[in-house]
């Protein structure tokens, strides 16, 4: 049954172009346009129709498919994203999303009272919620924040990083850890941060480097970990990459899987440490954590393939990088402001524009709901909106769906809901 597209009629056709003619590939509502991939991603049809069908595999015979039928997939799919990371399939393992990747390294750290968990003032809230919480409890471990004032050059990033980490409110003393959660793109503002030299400098300055890699896989080109060699790395597959939501891959490097001793939760498959015998009990543990849809995690076969056969990772991204290049001034111009980056070094896929909010406009949940329904329900668009360094922005994701046109629309968007809120906060009503 074919609920979303037919599979082989699809494969047997080639892709139509990019812009709005792969809008028949997505499920999206035709009156909608869609400019925030970057926050729930978007899945094809034909990786929604794959999971449709895993879906009627695992209720028409349970026993079958949760005892030995999604083994050897979950393996293949692990193997995939693998290749596409430059790492080894028993070095990655397929979570739900990043916050449960790196809520499970953090967590399996042995804290002292005196250790220091670094976040920058950029990392995505719930990764800062988690190093907040880790040090409310017993041992206490200290938390630091990193600040940065974008925009910056990829050279002053890793250099103000290098001086703090040498300052001395970053020192511990000789039989403490200080551990890094580093973002390789900021969620917001969307930046690409050079995570790698980062992580050469935490090599250096013994740091343990957790790579909230949250939008990389499917956005950033020719990662190879195996090079780059962070401690940890974790990214959603359901993001960039296409598959089914949520699904992403924890990366685990041979050299620290000692680290990781459970799966969070603690799978019925753990073994006890003086059990082991040298087995790092990963594979056993990370394959059933719990009854959960196994469909989302095996999506990534469907993904890869619908990737293959659209032209492959270099042409989905040059597109979408040149759009996010062009749509980012063309939306600036329209709305009469600026890119954050006007040489593009901070942007891959996805663009931060400055919204023309008065500086003195707060943050409430009645500005959250009323922007969110002018934009969604009136405008029928959406881009992620933010406050950061002293500005409102905008992050715009381009899709292989979208085209210039699309950023002309939702600059109309922003600009008229611009004016009816500074009117309203203005009037004292936000």
């Amino acid at each position: 049954m074919a609920a979303f597209t037919d599979l082989k009629t699809l494969y047997s056709k080639p892709p139509p172009s990019f812009g709005k003619e792969s809008l028949q590939l997505f499920a999206m509502d035709p009156k909608y346009i869609n400019l925030n991939n970057g926050s729930y991603g978007t899945p094809p049809k034909a990786v929604l129709q794959y999971a449709f069908e895993v879906s009627q595999e695992i209720e028409n015979n349970p026993e079958r498919f949760h005892r030995y039928g999604y083994q050897d997939r979950l393996n293949e799919a692990r193997s995939q994203v693998a290749s596409l990371i430059g790492a080894q399939t028993d070095e990655c393992y397929i979570v739900a999303n990043a916050t449960a990747g790196v809520n499970t390294v953090l967590r399996n750290f042995t804290w002292d009272k005196d250790d220091i968990i670094i976040t920058f003032n950029t990392s995505y809230h719930a990764i800062t919620s988690t190093a907040a919480y880790l040090s409310d409890i017993a041992p206490h471990p200290k938390t630091l924040q990193f600040v940065l004032n974008l925009p910056l050059s990829q050279e002053e990033i890793a250099q103000q990083f290098k001086a703090f980490i040498q300052s001395p409110e970053a020192k511990v003393g000789p039989n403490n850890k200080r551990v890094a959660i580093i973002d390789s793109i900021i969620s917001n503002p969307g930046a690409l941060l050079p995570w790698k030299e980062i992580t050469k400098i935490c090599k250096e300055e013994n740091v343990w480097s957790v790579i909230d890699a949250a939008h990389s896989i499917g956005q950033e080109l020719d990662i190879n970990l195996s090079e780059a060699q962070p401690d940890f790395w974790v990214s959603n597959c359901h993001k960039w990459l296409y598959a089914k939501r949520g699904c992403a891959v924890l990366y685990i490097p041979f050299r620290n899987q000692h680290v990781i001793k459970s799966t969070v939760p603690t799978s019925n498959f753990y073994i006890p440490l003086a059990q082991r015998d040298g087995n790092p009990n990963l594979v056993e543990q990370f394959e059933w954590v719990g009854t959960i849809d196994f469909a989302p995690y095996i999506s990534v076969l469907e993904a890869t393939k619908f990737r293959e056969w659209l032209g492959g990772e270099h042409k989905i991204n040059e597109y979408c990088h040149d759009l996010a290049l062009k749509g980012g001034r063309r939306l600036a111009e329209i709305l009469g402001t600026q890119v954050l980056d006007p040489d593009g070094s901070l942007t891959l896929n996805m663009v931060n524009v400055e919204i023309p909010f008065p500086s003195t406009l707060k943050k409430s949940l009645k500005l959250y709901d009323t922007l969110n329904s002018k934009l969604i329900e009136e405008h029928h668009t959406y881009s992620a909106w933010f406050f950061y360094n002293g500005k409102w922005w905008t992050r715009v994701s381009a899709q292989i769906f979208n085209d210039l046109d699309d950023f002309e629309k939702l600059g109309a968007a922003w600009l008229q809901v611009s004016k009816e809120i500074t009117q309203e906060h203005e009037a004292g009503n936000l």
